[in-house]
Parts: C-alpha cells; structure tokens; sequence
C-alpha cells in the first residue's frame, strides 16, 4: 500500500478518529492492528519475515538484560571477597557470552536480508566469474523481497545493540516492541527510529490536542505536495531522459541531473513528511530525517543533512565499532611503526570510512552501480578531508571567500557535485554513467534547450509553471525554516484564522494540481525499493 493510495488517504483519518475515542489504554494496541493491517497489505507472506524479526530481537534483548543483572548481582555479591583480577576475569567472561548471543541475533537478521535482498546478486557475479572458465552456472534465486525490510532490520538491530550497552532496558511486553518495529508510517522509507526516542510518545496514547493535530495535518499536506505536484508531476521527464542514453546526452544530462535532484527531493522528504506528520497528530515525536540539504557548502556537510537516521545508524553502530576494534587498532599500531605517526593515524579512519560507504552503498541496493556510488562518496569525502587545511588557508588568505556569494557558490557546487554522484543511482550501469558523465562535457548541443526539445520529455508548459512555482515555494519554506520554529508555527502563532486558511488551501493544491489521471500513474516513493 502505498501512502498515494485512496485507501491509506481515506484511512489514515478513520484511524485518527478512532484513536482519539479509544481509551488511552488501548490507543497503541489500535496503532499496532493498523501497522501489521498496513504491512499485510503487502503481502501476507512477508508477516514471516517481519515476525521473525520482531521475536527474535525482543528475545535475545531479554536475554541480553537478564545475563547483564546477572553479572552485576554476582559482582556486588562478592564485591569483597573477589580480588580486582578475580572481577575483571569474571566481568570480562560474561561480556563475551553477552557479545556472542549478540552476535546470534545480528547473523540471524543480518542474514536474513542479506539472502533476500542480495542472493540474486551475489550468485550473478558468482555465475559471471564461472562464465570466465566454464560453462557451469548457478540458478538463479528469485527471492521474496519484503517491502522496507532493511529499515526494520537496522531499527531492530540499533535497539539490540543499545540493550546490549546498557543504554536503555529491554522492553518487557512483546506486543508493544512489535509496535515499535512495525509502526507503519516509518515501514516505507524511514526514519530509522531510536527506541528511546521513539518509545515514549508510542505508547503513551495521547488524547487530541487542537494545536497538534493542525500542525500534523499541515505537515502531512506539506508532503503530499512535494510528492504529488512535484516529484511525480517531474517524473515522466526524469523517465524520459535515462530511458534513452543515446537520444538525450550532452546538455540534456546536465538537465538530468536537475531534474532528478529535484524529484529526489520531495519525493524522499515528502514521504517523511507524510510520516513525521502522523506521527505529530498521534502526539508521537520522530527523528527528524533532512535539514535543508541543498544549503549544504561541501559534501560531508550535506551527508549530515540527507537521510539522518541512516547516517547516525551507520556512524553509531559501524563506524565507530570499526574504528576502534582490536584488528583496527593492530593496523593502526602497525601503520604507525611502518609509514610514520601521519599515515598510521589516518589508517583506520579511512579504512573504516570506506568499508562504512561501501555497506552504505550495498544498503542503497544490489547492483555494482550503488557500490560504486558509495565508494565515490567515501573518495571525494576523504580527498575533501586532506584538503581541508588548504581550505582554511584559503578562507584566511581572500576575504571574499567568507561572503554570503561564495557560501552560495559552496552550495551550487555540492548540489552539482551530488547530482554528478546520483548518476550511478539514474543510469543503474556504471560505464553508462562514466559515458554520460562524458558526453556532458564534450557535447556541447546547448541549442537544444531553446529548439523546443523540453516539450518532447512529457511536460508540458503549465507543468513546468507548476514546477517552477512549487520549486520555489520549497526553497522559500526552506529559508524560512533556517532559524528559530518552523515556518508551520510562525504562522499559528501569529494567526489561527490564517493557518486554518492556508491548510485548506493546501488540501485544493494537491488536490487540484496534483499529478494523476490520464497520462500518470501513482509512483511509489523511491526509497521504497531499498
């Protein structure tokens, strides 16, 4: 079920309704029959896989927490009878039993997805390697993939690993830690959600509160606006040009580039808005996923601004293990003693940046394209860090380098530059992107943005109005949303009246000039796939 679908738009309501008139006690037991009704919706046969995800995590978590009070009870009981070696023998053996039930879990899951979302792909590249020498070939699996699998997973997972720290306990009741799994707005693209940010608001059953409830709906218009008037209304474009490489290189790879950006963009965060939305009429607090991105000056800048939840999981739970394991640190001595103080230190960071894109890229998709993306992001960011004392030299040495021209300038370049790097993410063939990337700078059939050509992709005139407006529109919310509360909460706060008026105004935007009917399809959310 997709959230463009008359029954989620119909429903989603009803189910607002409902829950406000429930007692409290029973509002997150509502929330959790709608998430698993939502999740079936996709197939009866992916309940397994989810279940299985869900009970197996709750258990080993339990596991996890009753092996930790079991170490603390045992070292408080002979706390003076046990010399200092005797404790940190002990506390060292019972870690490592918890670390490897842990590790149980994680295989467990971790390989799960792993064999539905890349068995096709791995016995691919075994059979292309066969093919080299024999004429021997493995059959190829054709695997269920359920739908926002490696979000649930990771979710689960980053929960798993913080009852394994001690941040916070494990959750008792069953039904609710499936509820934390399964809420169904974050089931399709995220945010990857935290428990203890996330637990509190879910269970609490919140009663209606005007104020909340208006915000939410904006919020949730908001997104339906950036996904149905822009990204889909952009999409038969964006379709029409990676379709047909050989018909649209040169300058219309660069308008590619633009207009896929775009359609990134309020697909990705309009579906985050819709989420997020949900959840404040709910009275239910979700990460927030995006921070204005396109106003970042360089590309680590914008790595923290794009797909948050994803980049403080792998940074939490990957990085920083990676970095400071005992195989990492031998390394780093190693390199040390044998390039010098300088390399060695850099050892480390860099090997586990790259191994860290690289998973990054792996998690965006089975396919070479999306490894190569991750790795071209893991360069440019390493290259970007070795450079920075030049930067700063350079920020000191020309005034004008601290201006608010040149800080448009760093965000105009990011934003190219990251429209260069989301080639491998449109053309899905690594040469075919390198050939495109090619024929942009050496074809230069510039005419062929004035002959009459941008008519051809699909768009109309009144769609490009449309798009051109509505671009606008974002940017100017996007500036607005830079300081202090959101632009949302500027206007309640001076207007009641006028926010009521600009959310039914809202509600006839997209449902005026939104992009279906004859000609358009509803497209499901990009990150859907992933």
């Amino acid at each position: 079920m997709l959230f463009t679908d008359f029954s989620f738009i119909l429903g989603v309501p009803l189910l607002f309704l409902v829950y406000f008139l429930l007692p409290q006690r029973f509002r997150w037991m509502l929330l959790l029959l709608a998430s698993y009704g939502f999740y079936a919706c996709s197939g009866l046969e992916n309940l397994l896989f989810i279940l299985t995800t869900t009970l197996t995590t709750y258990g080993f978590a339990r596991l996890l927490e009753v092996l930790a009070k079991q170490r603390n009870e045992t070292l408080a009981a002979h706390k003076t009878e046990w010399s200092r070696d005797a404790k940190k023998a002990y506390r060292d053996k019972a870690n490592k039993q918890r670390f490897v039930w842990l590790m149980v879990c994680i295989v467990l899951n971790f390989g799960i997805l792993a064999v539905l979302k890349y068995g096709a792909f791995t016995v691919n590249n075994i059979n292309a390697l066969l093919a080299l020498g024999t004429d021997t070939q493995l059959p190829v699996p054709d695997l269920l993939l359920p739908m926002g699998i490696s979000f649930y997973t990771f979710q689960s997972m980053g929960y798993l690993i913080d009852v394994y720290r001690e941040k916070h306990p494990a959750e008792q009741n069953p039904a609710r830690f499936a509820l934390f799994v399964s809420f169904f707005p974050q089931l399709v693209q995220g945010p990857i959600s935290r428990y203890d940010a996330l637990s509190s608001g879910l269970y609490a059953g919140n009663g209606f509160a005007p104020r909340r409830v208006l915000l939410g709906t904006q919020r949730i218009l908001w997104g339906y606006f950036k996904k149905m008037v822009i990204a889909d209304r952009i999409l038969p474009a964006v379709t029409a040009l990676i379709s047909a490489p050989e018909q649209y290189d040169g300058v219309f790879v660069f308008i590619g580039i633009l207009y896929y950006g775009l359609q990134l963009y309020a697909d990705f965060t309009g579906g985050i808005d819709i989420t997020i939305g949900i959840g404040q009429v709910l009275g239910i607090s979700m990460t927030e996923n995006f921070d204005r991105p396109f106003f970042s000056k360089n590309i680590s800048e914008y790595w923290r601004r794009w797909h948050i939840t994803l980049g403080t999981w792998f940074k939490d739970y990957l990085f920083y293990p990676l970095s400071v394991c005992q195989p990492m640190l031998k390394l780093s001595k190693w390199s040390r003693d044998t390039f010098g103080k300088e390399i060695g230190k850099r050892v480390p960071v860099y090997l586990a940046t790259l191994l860290v894109w690289f998973t990054t890229g792996l998690w965006h998709g089975a396919a070479w394209n999306f490894i190569v993306w991750g790795l071209m992001n893991a360069v440019v960011i390493l290259i970007s860090e070795e450079l920075h004392p030049l930067y700063i030299r350079f920020h000191k040495k020309f005034a004008w380098a601290n201006s608010h021209a040149y800080d448009g300038f760093q965000c105009i370049r990011t934003f190219l530059l990251m429209g260069c790097l989301r080639m491998f993410d449109c053309y899905r063939d690594v040469p075919m992107t390198f050939r495109m990337f090619g024929s942009m700078l050496t074809k230069w059939n510039i005419s062929a943005l004035f002959d009459g050509s941008l008519m051809n992709l699909s768009l109309k005139v009144q769609d490009y109005v449309i798009l051109l407006a509505g671009t606008a529109l974002m940017f100017a919310v996007s500036l607005c949303n830079r300081r202090g509360p959101c632009m949302r909460e500027k206007i309640l706060a001076r207007s009641h009246a006028l926010s009521c008026t600009l959310t039914v105004l809202l509600f006839f935007v997209v449902l005026l000039l939104g992009a279906y009917g004859i000609g358009y399809d509803q497209s499901q959310f990009i990150y859907n796939q992933f």
